[in-house]
């Protein structure tokens, strides 16, 4: 005897599938259960609950049947989908990353390993798909008639203005989120995953801007007089002299307006004591794949140790994973924020860099080169590398196979640095090389990586599991390449008229946070310190010069620019000169930030201020006015196109 759904009880059932999936996601992803989020939760499930009850009964007994079965099934695939990409790659899906990133296609393969990983949270996603599947011989969902239809579609209409309302009350963080925020992270955790699906997809196809808040300009030097800080030297700023009021004037789009209106009330970073400090130098600069602190010792890597803790030396250096490689890549190439969403025309290649560092480096006279020891077209490589001025640009595919292993993986570093040093070391001119890695790369496991089994032998002694050991192995790779360049350098006699800056493009996130603590002198969160690491910026005949000023990846290109005495305009880079007297920020995926004055987590809303520090009372919300701007911005020149509207002249 088949039993029949009445209109009630298959509302319920969904009720109880949709608070079950969000309380299961939750407890997994160690999230807050019971807070003022978790009531939202509850009124927009009841409001789904009616929704979904809705389009089950729209069609015959068999139809609907079928339709119930979908979308309890969907409901489970996109609790899983949510779970896996944030696990392996540090974020959570969004539609822009159909668009801004291969990584999760390329990677697919990798795909199974994980899914197995967490199979058990895997499996609770699908276990009400799988009772109901056991049961689907005694359930009939009958065709309703179209008054009952009508007073489900009714009811849900007059629950979503409800669920409205009661955000409007308040207007808390969620009320925010749902209206003018895109954090698709904070979306996850505080209005849930269904909830946050359907706002990024309408986003994703109506578009969004955030509201820029425009700040009143203050200079660099009010704000030393504000700290007490005596001003020695009177420095220019690093600006050119673009007229901000005839752009205003001229512009035809209220966006346009905001952005112009934004940068003139910028002051820009003034110049400093290092300023040409590396003028007419060499430059080789890296993009090291999943390099992070945690894989440098003095002696598995003596290289990265000595490159590290002399120079320019940055305890208070971080390398924020926002979508992924691409994203980290993104940030010390262009000094702007990889927020999710925008990356869709930075991958076309086609958006104007008047500042590109190919460009201004070439203008300066110099010969560029470009090497990837991968595919040179993944991730669109080859097109944005062209439109920051990278016009010989090598990898696989494109004539590094003729002189590599481009069959293995991940390649070899040690391979890509013997195989091109020559073409720039008998460069005619100045040369600026910029190299990105891959030897670093996982999956870990010594069967995984080709580089971390080249390397077992050397981390036998260390007592970490078999993950981190090939981790680490496979980064010694990246060391004994460096090794060789210092070496290529030394012999041509170049080594004192070159300078080797190094940042990683994201944490090792094919390490669970607890395998990166195995190896870590000091015990790391999630969000925050997972992300702390290195930046070489090192000359063979420069003093070590500790800076403590907090840095990240999108400050890499202006304190370069500083350094090697670039004409640019610091008030349109988002990252600032390190070396400059701007406060130092870090800023992550979910909107936390770091400052020189401490921590702020997006999730708790904590703020964890350094040893004797105080702030005053509105300092986190004017610092999260101001992180909230830079992402944004960061989005807005590239959809507008913004810099086309700049030229690199004075």
């Amino acid at each position: 005897m088949k039993y029949k759904l009445k209109n009630t009880k298959i509302t319920v059932i969904y009720f109880i599938i949709l608070l079950y999936l969000e309380i299961c996601f939750k407890i997994i992803n160690n999230d807050f259960l019971f807070n003022i989020s978790s009531l939202y939760n509850i009124f927009f499930c009841l409001f789904m609950s009616v929704t979904l009850s809705f389009l089950t009964y729209l069609f015959n007994s068999s139809f609907n049947k079928i339709v119930f079965y979908l979308i309890t099934f969907l409901l489970g695939f996109l609790y899983s989908l949510e779970l896996c990409i944030y696990k392996i790659f540090g974020f959570y899906f969004n539609f822009s990353l159909l668009w801004a990133t291969d990584q999760v296609a390329d990677f697919a393969g990798d795909a199974m390993r994980l899914i197995l990983k967490n199979s058990g949270s895997i499996l609770l996603f699908f276990l009400p798909f799988i009772i109901l599947l056991i049961m689907h011989n005694f359930i009939k969902i009958p065709h309703k008639e179209i008054k009952v239809n009508t007073l489900y579609l009714f009811l849900s209409v007059l629950l979503f203005l409800g669920y409205n309302l009661s955000l409007n009350i308040k207007k808390g963080e969620e009320y925010e989120l749902y209206h003018h925020v895109n954090n698709t992270e904070l979306m996850m955790k505080r209005l849930g995953v269904v909830n946050a699906f359907f706002l990024d997809l309408e986003r994703t196809i109506m578009g969004f801007d955030e509201e820029i808040l425009i700040t009143e300009k203050q200079d660099n030097e009010e704000k030393e007089k504000e700290e007490d800080k005596p001003v020695e030297i009177v420095y220019d700023y690093n600006n050119l002299d673009y007229n901000f009021e005839e752009l205003i004037n001229a512009s035809n789009s209220s966006e346009l307006t905001k952005m112009h209106n934004y940068f003139k009330n910028e002051a820009g970073t003034l110049q400093n004591e290092y300023t040409n400090y590396f003028k007419d130098k060499n430059l080789i600069l890296f993009m090291a794949e999943s390099f992070n602190e945690i894989a440098v010792s003095e002696e598995l890597t003596p290289t990265l140790y000595k490159l590290i803790n002399n120079g320019f030396y940055f305890p208070n250096f971080y390398t924020p994973t926002i979508s992924s490689t691409i994203g980290g890549e993104f940030q010390e190439l262009t000094g702007l924020v990889a927020a999710s969403g925008f990356l869709k025309p930075w991958k076309k290649g086609e958006n104007s860099f008047p500042f590109g560092i190919a460009t201004v480096f070439q203008k300066m006279g110099y010969n560029t080169y470009a090497y990837h020891d991968h595919n040179y077209s993944f991730q669109s490589r080859n097109k944005y590398l062209k439109a920051l001025g990278f016009t010989n640009f090598t990898g696989c595919k494109n004539g590094l196979e003729e002189k590599i292993n481009c069959n293995i993986w991940p390649e070899s570093d040690v391979e890509m640095i013997d195989a091109t040093v020559n073409d720039y070391l008998t460069s005619d001119k100045p040369f600026f090389t910029y190299y990105v890695t891959v030897s670093g790369h996982g999956d870990y496991g010594f069967k995984n990586t080709a580089m971390g089994r080249k390397h077992k032998e050397e981390v036998a002694g260390l007592n970490y599991s078999e993950k981190v050991l090939s981790y680490i192995a496979a980064q010694i790779e990246l060391d004994k390449a460096l090794e060789n360049l210092l070496n290529y350098l030394t012999n041509a006699n170049k080594l004192d008229n070159t300078v080797i800056a190094l940042v990683g493009d994201h944490y090792p996130y094919y390490l669970s946070l607890d395998e990166v603590n195995e190896a870590s002198s000091y015990e790391k969160d999630s969000v925050v310190e997972i992300n702390h690491s290195n930046f070489i910026l090192w000359n063979n005949k420069m003093p070590k010069i500790t800076v403590d000023k907090v840095g990240s990846q999108i400050d890499v290109l202006p304190t370069l620019y500083n350094l090697f005495g670039v004409k640019y305009d610091s008030r349109l880079l988002i990252g600032k000169d390190i070396l400059s007297t701007e406060p130092g920020l870090a800023i992550f995926g979910n909107r936390s930030w770091v400052s020189d004055y401490g921590t702020y987590f997006a999730s708790s809303k904590k703020f964890v201020p350094k040893e004797n520090v105080n702030v005053s009372e509105d300092y986190v919300q004017n610092m999260n006015k101001i992180v909230a701007n830079k992402m944004n911005m960061s989005g807005l020149i590239l959809e507008n196109d913004y810099y086309k509207y700049f030229t690199e002249g004075e």
